[in-house]
């Protein structure tokens, strides 16, 4: 990527300090209450209902805020958001929310649960083909919505019943529905402004480019250089804008992990992405203060192009995922306290419990290889492991190669896209085996399971079970939250069976941080409202 911009930027403002030299960008920017963030690829959109990554989401919820907002320490509690308060009835099937009257657009028109409304029927609509439409199939006749089995969105259950109260009806019990809501998929969009740029289901609507986009977040959206930076400042309009201590943030996409890392040495960042793993151990001792290291409730695995030989074959699956040393990749590649994925659920979820269904064998990959008619890794067809571009990525893949080589005997490549269009390729199912991240969009085993079911926009490995569909579907209607995990459980076990993916490990969240950053608590889902982060100057 490219850098010219940021260099020249910051170098541009800085003036001479008293002894000759130029003052740091971290520093004018703290002065400033500028906050420089390193945040990974280029984001795709920044249309809630179109994006399914993190890059995008740290953006956007800077801009657009929900009904349900990020708390500031704590990812298993709500904070209220455009609903100041709300209520369930007694088995949590049925939800009211009370929005509140200061709550407006960018744009000036003020917020109402009609908006809501609209929004929900947008991303659900089929024509649009929102990838993270699934995620409100826990509405009532949502699904059917979605699926074209109904066509009168009257029949789902969100209704405005007037400008300040939604009503939402579920097909379920679902006591964790305000964790939810804190995901963009759930976020209103401005239904006037969508409208006049293309309408509900336009996907290359204009709406969210940097000249026409309407949030009402704490921030609004004020520069976009492609693959350069990205601008917001604060915004004054925003109902709870006393609390917002930043002037602004700036977005850098930069893929490039040493050159990220190099960034913040050089005083031109105050949080880096992520940190170049061959450099954690010595970060340990001498930047202990700014090398952060915290729990993330993510999976780092493998998609597995099931629609492709010999990804077709289950026991080519298995084989592939019996033969990696996950203990070797977290002990001396990744090297930043990451645990050994044994399933796809990651542990640190209450209530749930991980499976260890994948482990590491050998003997019995080499065995499952040869009865997929590859004995010693003969006749394997040429493969490739997808990477989005990252150092660290590649490393891992390198790993795994050599994994495969030595105890399969098959010769696997390693090719790499930008973050949009290797987004692309993984949608499109243009892979064979492809690098993945999942990070849960709340603190429920559900966000990660629901994932693979048969037609989910972000299954993206062509893999479809019935039986495991059943049990996600009666899992969103279960009764209890105990039946619910048990036919949760369940389904973790068919998909561990089958193998679509293969984890390989559950994530820590490893980044560098300026100490100056103030209120930037350790969260396990890495969402931080920024309305709570300040800068301090000292």
């Amino acid at each position: 990527m490219k850098l010219t911009f940021l260099i020249a930027m910051g170098f541009l403002a800085l003036g001479v300090t008293a002894c000759g030299e130029r003052e740091r960008d971290v520093d004018t920017a703290a002065a400033e209450g500028i906050l420089l963030m390193g945040n990974g690829g280029e984001p795709r959109s920044l249309d809630p209902h179109l994006v399914t990554g993190v890059p995008e989401n740290r953006i956007i919820q800077a801009l657009i805020e929900g009904l349900i907002a990020y708390h500031p320490d704590d990812d298993t509690l709500p904070e209220p958001g455009i609903a100041e308060s709300w209520e369930h009835n007694e088995d949590y099937t049925v939800w009211t929310f009370n929005l509140r009257e200061d709550a407006q657009w960018t744009n000036g028109d003020p917020v109402v649960a009609g908006d809501f409304v609209y929004s929900w029927e947008r991303i659900l609509s089929p024509a649009l083909g929102a990838e993270y439409a699934e995620m409100l199939y826990v509405i009532n006749n949502a699904e059917a919505f979605h699926q074209g089995e109904i066509d009168d969105f009257s029949q789902v259950g969100v209704r405005a019943i007037d400008d300040r109260t939604l009503e939402v009806q579920l097909k379920g019990p679902t006591p964790h529905f305000l964790l939810m809501l804190k995901h963009y998929s759930f976020y209103p969009v401005n239904p006037r402004v969508v409208e006049e740029h293309g309408g509900m289901t336009d996907r290359q609507s204009g709406w969210s480019t940097v000249e026409n986009y309407v949030g009402n977040g704490p921030f609004r959206l004020t520069h976009w250089s492609t693959n350069e930076v990205l601008e917001v400042e604060k915004n004054p309009d925003y109902w709870d804008a006393d609390t917002v201590q930043l002037n602004g943030i700036r977005f850098f996409p930069i893929e490039n992990v040493n050159t990220e890392f190099t960034a913040f040495q050089g005083g031109r960042l105050h949080v880096t992405n992520v940190v170049p793993a061959d450099r954690i151990p010595s970060l340990r001792e001498q930047m202990p203060d700014q090398l952060i290291i915290e729990p993330y409730l993510g999976s780092y695995f493998y998609r597995l192009n099931v629609t492709r030989e010999p990804f077709d074959d289950p026991r080519v699956r298995e084989a592939l995922a019996l033969a990696i040393d996950r203990s070797l990749i977290v002990e001396r590649v990744t090297q930043g306290g990451q645990a050994v994925a044994t399933g796809f659920v990651p542990e640190g979820i209450t209530g749930y419990q991980p499976t260890d269904a994948v482990g590491h064998d050998p003997e019995r990959a080499q065995a499952l290889l040869a009865q997929a008619g590859y004995p010693g890794g003969q006749g394997f067809p040429e493969t490739e492991i997808l990477i989005n571009t990252s150092e660290n990525h590649r490393k891992v893949a390198e790993a795994i190669q050599a994994m495969w080589r030595e105890t399969l005997g098959i010769e696997v490549g390693i090719y790499n896209q930008e973050w949009k269009v290797y987004l692309d390729s993984q949608s499109s199912l243009d892979y064979d085996i492809s690098r993945s991240g999942w990070i849960a969009d709340y603190v429920h085993p559900m966000t990660f399971l629901e994932l693979f079911t048969t037609g989910n926009g972000n299954n993206d490995t062509g893999w479809s079970n019935t039986q495991y569909d059943r049990l996600i579907r009666q899992a969103q209607a279960a009764t209890t939250e105990d039946q619910r995990i048990d036919l949760l459980t369940q389904a973790e076990g068919i998909l561990m069976e089958d193998l679509p993916v293969v984890p390989i490990y559950w994530y820590t969240r490893v980044y560098m941080r300026d100490p100056r950053v103030q209120g930037w608590n350790a969260k396990i889902l890495d969402y931080r409202p920024y309305k709570y982060v300040s800068l301090s100057t000292s």
